[in-house]
């Protein structure tokens, strides 16, 4: 979608969805990758399962591909979490990974709605121990999302192409 392309990674509650939205407020085009391009499949081949569980919580690799190779915009924002990364992310300029410290992600964590993922305690659990561990987060440019998010947004900005803008 992009003659630049971003991708906005992150732990659970880590505002990648807020991040996403103020983009798009802002008129920039975002995509919110868990609702446009996320289902449950494996990892490696991408195949679809059936059930829910975080490590099988991936992004349609071809999809991803077809929005990168039409460039109609000057910039476009992948934001969301997906466990077949590695799969895409060389195809993009930047990749910047929303970081909050263990106090902020608890108390988001806890105000999250019984219906979403990080909600059951099993779930925070997990969330925990990956933003302990990065496990199944990409390297990319460490965000400070304990901040505004208007902040967080003009921090990512102001890493992006200033020709592009």
């Amino acid at each position: 979608m992009g003659v630049r392309n971003y991708l906005i990674e992150g732990v659970s509650c880590s505002g990648k969805t807020t991040v996403c939205d103020e983009l798009l407020r802002r008129g920039y085009h975002a995509i919110h990758g868990d609702r446009a391009l996320a289902y449950q499949g494996d990892p490696q081949t991408g195949e679809p399962l059936e059930g829910a569980c975080h490590e099988h919580h991936i992004w349609d690799v071809s999809k991803v591909k077809a929005l990168i190779g039409d460039q109609s915009v000057a910039m476009s924002f992948f934001c969301g979490g997906s466990r077949n990364f590695y799969h895409f992310i060389d195809l993009f300029d930047g990749v910047f990974v929303l970081d909050v410290d263990l106090d902020a992600l608890k108390t988001r964590l806890s105000a999250r709605p019984s219906d979403e993922f990080g909600a059951k305690p099993e779930e925070r659990a997990l969330v925990l121990r990956l933003h302990a561990t990065r496990e199944d987060t990409p390297t990319g440019v460490k965000i400070d999302a304990n901040a505004p998010v208007g902040q967080v947004v003009d921090h990512i900005l102001s890493k992006c192409c200033d020709k592009c803008r």
